[in-house]
């Protein structure tokens, strides 16, 4: 679990986005760093357990993203982010490999599966999949496991039915959407309990069946 001081910082951050306040208080982030490593640490042996594709031995630091914002070519110069950002990357990941990330920030945490705006190739095969294995796919997101803890995010999507299939095809929501990616909503209370790992961990392994489908689905 984490210490309750993890997520204040961030509040603070939020309130106080600035190089100067962050000089002054990075001891606070260093902090909240040290309370997040062995949590991380926990989180990857459960993990590893799970999906034989995700490396037992990655260090909790490279899963552990950065919280410089890269402000070059944004129009939010905000230096900071206003999250922790955690990647569990799984043995040669890229853009045919679906991720697991968790999003820790203030009344917006988050588990989320999958891809998020993947290249227009592995869009295709997402799609050709879910036409050609349609039941497969229902049966998956529809089943009491996956209904009990994800949603499939439909935030990213077409305004018209993707080249090469009919608005009318029973599957057009799904072949529409231009991420594909089930979430797992977390109040902010649940990081400071100790049933936390432990409710990651099952969360993680009901997603298994989804993140199958999409691995076969851009499998070369």
């Amino acid at each position: 679990m984490l210490n309750k001081e993890t997520l204040k910082f961030l509040k603070l951050l939020i309130e106080n986005n600035n190089r100067e306040w962050f000089a002054e208080n990075k001891y606070l982030y260093e902090a909240a760093k040290e309370d997040l490593l062995p949590f991380i640490a926990n989180l990857i042996k459960e993990f590893a357990a799970i999906d034989p594709q995700y490396p037992a031995d990655t260090p909790p630091k490279k899963a552990l993203m950065r919280i410089y914002r890269d402000v070059r070519f944004s129009k939010n110069k905000d230096p900071y982010k206003k999250n922790f950002g955690i990647a569990f990357d799984v043995k040669g990941y890229g853009p045919l490999t679906p991720s697991y990330y968790l999003h820790i920030e203030p009344n917006n945490c988050f588990f989320g599966v999958g891809f998020w705006q993947p290249e227009a190739s592995v869009l295709k095969m997402i799609r050709e999949e879910i036409d050609y294995s349609s039941s497969e796919f229902l049966e998956i997101i529809e089943a009491e496991e996956f209904k009990k803890f994800y949603v499939l995010s439909k935030e990213d999507t077409l305004k018209n039915a993707p080249k090469g299939y009919e608005i009318d095809h029973p599957q057009i929501a799904f072949l529409k959407l231009k991420s594909f990616i089930a979430i797992y909503k977390i109040d902010d209370e649940e990081f400071f309990k100790p049933t936390i790992v432990d409710k990651l961990t099952t969360v993680f392994k009901n997603i298994q069946p989804f993140v199958l489908f999409l691995r076969k689905a851009t499998t070369i």
